[in-house]
Order: structure tokens, then sequence, then C-alpha cells
């Protein structure tokens, strides 16, 4: 018999909340194991390790050093993304970056080509793309089931109290939050509309902070867009919507609309039915997912970023042979909310480069 192939380790970097589920996702892989972790923190890593059973540094050289780790993947605070990820490359592991690949454009290309130099891959982490709901919108759009795409909306209207801003020293800093409620929950949906109507050329952006206190970033945004394709579309994003509600995301064309909310598939129209249509409205009728961090952003399932970091896994073994959601895919979400944080600063339109 063929001697198996070891599994490939992945090990954490930063162990806050999404820590937990970098390493659920791990755990749950066919041909992957979560193999380590590293804090800054022995007695952190240790109590991560062990609720994981992983190894646990505090020593960063020695967590690149260890010849098991064979892929990084970064849960560090936004605007600490580059200089992880840069080691990592080095140390030729490959990466996973969770969202937002970096706070900046430059800073997202720096990883991207570190990446491309030391030959290792890199995944930026949109679960949302794995979604069998957003799979069934992409499909429609790339069948030219929508006709003639006219308009593309996002709207997170979410809720976040004090208390949250206040837990960390880090949150709602431009440094190493790189934004507010559109870099830092917004983002998912930002990224499927870009994945679903295509880039966009222009935005005209307004944005403020109604009530939170000792930030730097906004917490109340809206903004027009103008995409590539010729549609229009709007951004709506806010932490300061109470109790919080589910994201949505509408995609109108010419001969057909289509939107969810969170995994729930409220329209699904088209000028030319099909026979499957009324199984696909049975399917995601029902509410198949959580709340997606309306109110908690705790309250969400690990079932994106396994299947992301399962591509991942399959890549690298050659059974498939692209990522989903690269350094270049990474990168797009970013420039476009540097783009609408330029419009906000300057009060004009900006076009998106």
């Amino acid at each position: 018999m063929p001697k198996a192939k070891k599994p490939i380790g992945f090990g954490i970097v930063g162990l806050g909340n999404i820590a937990d589920f970098h390493a659920q996702a791990a755990r749950a892989l066919r041909g992957g194991r979560l193999h380590s972790c590293f804090s800054r923190s022995q007695k952190k890593a240790d109590a991560f390790g062990k609720k994981y059973r992983a190894l646990g540094y505090s020593d960063w050289n020695a967590f690149l050093a260890d010849p098991e780790l064979d892929v990084v993947t970064i849960c560090t605070p936004s605007g600490a993304h580059l200089g992880a990820a840069l080691a990592a490359a080095k140390a030729k592991k490959h990466v996973i970056v969770e969202k937002p690949l970096e706070v900046t454009p430059a800073r997202c290309r720096r990883i991207i080509q570190a990446c491309k130099r030391n030959r290792v891959k890199l995944v930026t982490i949109f679960p949302s793309r794995f979604k069998d709901v957003n799979l069934a919108m992409k499909d429609a759009i790339g069948s030219k089931r929508l006709g003639k795409l006219v308009n593309g909306s996002a709207c997170v209207k979410w809720f976040r109290d004090q208390k949250y801003y206040d837990s960390g020293a880090w949150r709602g800093t431009w440094a190493l939050d790189g934004g507010g409620c559109l870099m830092n929950q917004s983002i998912h949906n930002v990224d499927l509309l870009l994945w679903l109507m295509g880039d966009v050329t222009e935005v005209m952006a307004y944005a403020d902070r109604p009530s939170r206190k000792r930030i730097e970033v906004e917490t109340n945004l809206v903004a027009a867009l103008k995409f590539a394709n010729g549609a229009l579309g709007t951004i709506e994003a806010s932490t300061e919507i109470f109790p919080g509600y589910p994201k949505e995301i509408e995609i109108s064309g010419t001969r057909g609309t289509i939107a969810a909310v969170e995994e729930d598939l409220v329209n699904w129209d088209f000028e030319k039915p099909l026979a499957n249509d009324k199984a696909i409205r049975k399917k995601f009728a029902v509410k198949v997912g959580g709340s997606g961090g309306a109110s908690d952003p705790l309250a969400i399932s690990f079932e994106g970023h396994r299947r992301q970091f399962q591509e991942l896994v399959d890549v690298i073994r050659r059974k498939k042979r692209n990522l989903t959601c690269d350094g270049q895919e990474g990168i797009r979400s970013v420039k476009l909310i540097d783009a609408i944080y330029q419009s906000v600063r300057t009060g004009k339109a900006v076009k998106v480069r």
C-alpha cells in the first residue's frame, strides 16, 4: 500500500476571539491538522494549546522553525497582519490571513509580493464566498440569468455597544483596526458585492460616529458606487443600529433579481424561470445559519473557515488548481474601502485604483 501523506500542519498567530474559529476549522480538515499556536504570553499559548491539543509557543522564531508547521494562519489585529505574514512567507510557510488582508492597499501588496517571492500560497479569509446561498447567487449571475447587471447593494446594520470598543486598546483605531464599521464588520459584504458584481470604478461616501466615544473610526457610513460594468450600487454599514440585524445583499439585472439575508434567500426572481428554481427557493427559505454576528461577534459558524482551509489543503495537495480568495482577491475590498474613506475625508467622488 502507498504510504499515507503526513497531514498538513496549521499554526495560529494571535489568540483573540477569531482564533477559536480558525482552531475549530483546522481540527475538522481532511489531510490537515491544528499543530501549534503562538502568543507573546506563554501562559496564553499554553491555555489555548491545551484547549485545542496544540503546541503553544511564545518564541516567534521557534514557532516558525518548527518543521511540522506548514501553514501560518494570522489572527492578530488587522494592522498587525503585515509583519507576521512577511515573516511566515520568509520561513517558507503558506499564509492564511483573517480579513482584511491588511489595512491599506500598499501593505496588502507587500504581503502579496512576499508570498509570491517565496513561492508560498496566500489565502485571505472571506468565508461568505463559501456559503451555499452565495454560491447559488454566483452561479445565477455567471449563467447570465439576471441579464445586464444594473444594481448591487450591500447592507450591514449591526450593533456594537461601547463595551465592545473598550474591550481592546486596538479597537476603533486607524492603525490597528484600519477603519470602523466598514473595514471591520462590513468587509465580508463588500467582498461579496465585488465578487458578484465586479470591480467598482468610482465612489462617493459619507460617514459619522453618532454616539460611540474613545474611538477614531466611523460607526455609520453610506456609499454610492459606480461599477466597471456600468451598474450602480450602494453600501450601508453601521454598528449603531439597535439591536442589530442580519446582513443583506441584493443584485438586480434587466432579467432578474436575487437577494439574501444571511443564508436566507429572500428574492430569486427571473424573467425566464427554470425547473430547479422552486427547489432552490425551498432549500434556502429557512434559516440555515446564525445571525452572522449582527449583535454578537461570536455568533458565527466556523464552517466557512473550514471550507476555505480545506481548499488550501486541496491546492497544496494538487487536488485543486486555484484558490477562491488569494491575495489578489483579498486586496480588492481593501482598495474599494480605501477609496471610500478618501471620499469621506475629501467630500468628493474618488476613483478606485
